[in-house]
């Protein structure tokens, strides 16, 4: 099973940018479509972005589409996720996610998880 480890997260004020990696190991990252999910204390975890196992295909929430963008580089082994003009209700923990088949945006559909990074946006 593949291993994820998210960094990048941080404190950054209203309608700046941060960019999240996401570094696999232990698979071959290329079969895995990936995605990036948030979640706020007392909330479920959300779907926020989703790309193909070739990259070719990516899929966003409503919320950031427009804002953020999610590339991946399979020769590095690595997601990314850029947020600009980032938004107080974008504060939350950010994890990143992998399954071995098409990407989806069912949260229950992915067998393999970050340890997720907090993101901080102040007002």
């Amino acid at each position: 099973q593949v291993r994820l480890v998210e960094s990048g997260g941080g404190l950054v004020q209203a309608g700046g940018s941060l960019r999240l990696s996401c570094a696999a190991s232990g698979g071959t990252f290329s079969s895995y479509a990936m995605g990036w999910f948030r979640q706020v204390s007392g909330k479920e975890r959300e779907f926020v972005a989703g790309i193909s196992r070739n990259g070719r295909s990516t899929d966003y929430a409503d919320s950031v589409k427009g804002r953020f963008t999610i590339p991946r580089d399979n020769a590095k082994n690595t997601v990314y996720l850029q947020m600009n003009t980032l938004k107080p209700e974008d504060m939350a923990v950010y994890y990143c996610a992998a399954r071995l088949e098409s990407y989806t945006r069912d949260v229950s559909q992915f067998g393999s998880w970050g340890q997720g990074t907090q993101v901080t946006v102040s007002s």
